[in-house]
């Protein structure tokens, strides 16, 4: 992503040591004069979320040590986003306690991708960027599908907004999917709220773990009469047997965006495949460089 990104503004990386002591303390070496300069540094927290946090934040605390002018964390996928309310008595919100720590450690600002919950945003005390992969998204399905014979599927009732957007900016219908979870990491899909029958559905939504919940839907789509089912979800965290659930699923294809590295399982898979959003990234870090506006960015991609 770093190098992608770099390659759009036209601009190098700059030189850091990351490394490793023997007990798996993160130690951090700028090898640049950063001193007055607008720094961005792109990071993505997923797997080993733990360790990519912590280098995250020792980083930060070396550019502010280096007297860097200003610091953008560019976290293209935020860790811990799920964990952004408190389901029961005497469990933790652990995504303030996140957004917490990259503020003391001196971040001056955060740039991310489609976050989980849009009230994560006012969990930090500085300014953040939430950028949107559906304009990227949408561009990709407008060259690969008959828009005239498309719906797209919230595959649950808590990712409506998010689908009822994407299916105004294509003009085409909405379905969703009404289903029971019984337990964490287990869905049951109940029934479909819409018309699917001889559709070409395209499901819609942030995040991928599991794939549990995505490959059930895609079952009960093609069994109540959908032509075909494919997914588009911005952060592709496939942890565990996601990839062999996906491999025998009903799913046609699987498009996800580059804000998390895949495996080499994953990556050897043919349904799914990637759409970058380098561009989208770095055109917002352009912008936040230069004191322009970020958010007509998504008025501009077709």
């Amino acid at each position: 992503m770093a190098e992608a990104v770099a390659d759009y503004l036209k601009v190098p990386l700059m030189k850091a040591i990351v490394k490793r002591f023997a007990d798996e303390e993160v130690f951090v070496e700028i090898q640049e004069n950063v001193r007055g300069e607008d720094v961005f540094l792109i990071q993505s927290t997923s797997y080993p979320a733990n360790d990519n946090i912590m280098e995250l934040l020792v980083c930060i605390d070396a550019l502010r040590r280096a007297s860097a002018r200003r610091i953008t964390a560019v976290m293209p996928y935020f860790g811990y986003a799920r964990q952004d309310r408190k389901p029961g008595p005497r469990t933790p919100i652990t995504a303030k306690l996140v957004a917490n720590l990259i503020t003391s450690a001196g971040a001056n600002r955060v740039l991310t991708l489609d976050l989980h919950a849009g009230q994560i945003q006012g969990f930090f005390d500085i300014p953040l960027d939430n950028l949107y992969a559906s304009p990227v998204m949408i561009k990709d399905i407008k060259n690969g599908f008959d828009m005239n014979n498309v719906t797209v599927v919230s595959p649950d009732v808590g990712g409506v907004v998010r689908a009822r957007a994407f299916a105004k900016r294509i003009d085409a219908d909405l379905a969703i999917i009404d289903k029971r979870r019984e337990r964490a990491g287990i869905s049951e899909v109940m029934h479909i709220i819409g018309e699917v029958d001889g559709r070409e559905c395209i499901i819609v939504d942030d995040i991928v773990d599991s794939a549990g919940t995505l490959c059930n839907a895609a079952k009960a789509l093609m069994e109540a009469g959908a032509k075909s089912v494919d997914a588009y979800i911005t952060h592709g965290v496939l942890s565990g047997s996601a990839c062999d659930r996906i491999k025998n699923s009903a799913l046609r294809s699987l498009a996800v965006t580059d804000s998390i590295p895949l495996t080499k399982e994953c990556e050897a898979l043919k349904k799914i495949r990637v759409v970058t959003v380098a561009p989208l990234i770095a055109e917002a870090m352009q912008r936040i460089a230069e004191e322009t506006s970020v958010s007509s960015l998504f008025n501009e991609i077709p």
